[in-house]
């Protein structure tokens, strides 16, 4: 289910070339902990919010974007100029949905992230203690307790 916004929520990059909206969210977003996502984004995790292709769109700057793909055919988009992490497709991606960092978005949002996922590969000077489910890997895998 989509959070349904009168107007579009706003985001971009850290130097501003990069602008985008996006009209609704989906309710699924959360924390990654896996090692690609920690050394693409210089944290101890990513914060990840999705939108249907169709309710994203890239508003200006689109020509600095710059796609990283890893050896798993994960894709990373990021700002030329700035660096900024801006979005992440998986290897099978579909184009049917785009997951973006929440945090390049300047428009305040009520819903909140609902997940830890690949938990095995977290920092290991980071705890986990906001309460919300922690799964191994993806969301389809085991829970950690």
């Amino acid at each position: 289910m989509a959070e349904n916004n009168n107007s579009s929520l706003k985001g971009q990059c850290l130097c501003g070339r990069i602008k985008y909206e996006v009209d609704a969210l989906e309710t699924r977003m959360g924390h990654c902990h896996c090692s690609m996502c920690r050394k693409f984004h210089g944290a101890a995790f990513a914060t990840l919010g999705e939108a249907k292709a169709e309710n994203f769109r890239w508003v200006s700057g689109k020509q600095y974007l710059k796609t990283y793909t890893a050896p798993n055919h994960t894709k990373r988009q990021f700002c030329e100029h700035c660096g900024s992490s801006l979005t992440f497709a998986p290897a099978k991606d579909d184009q049917k949905r785009i997951e973006f960092s929440l945090s390049t978005l300047d428009t305040a949002i009520e819903l909140k992230p609902d997940a830890h996922i690949y938990t095995d590969n977290k920092a290991n000077w980071y705890e986990i203690e906001d309460g919300l489910p922690q799964f191994v890997q993806g969301r389809d895998s085991k829970v950690k307790c």
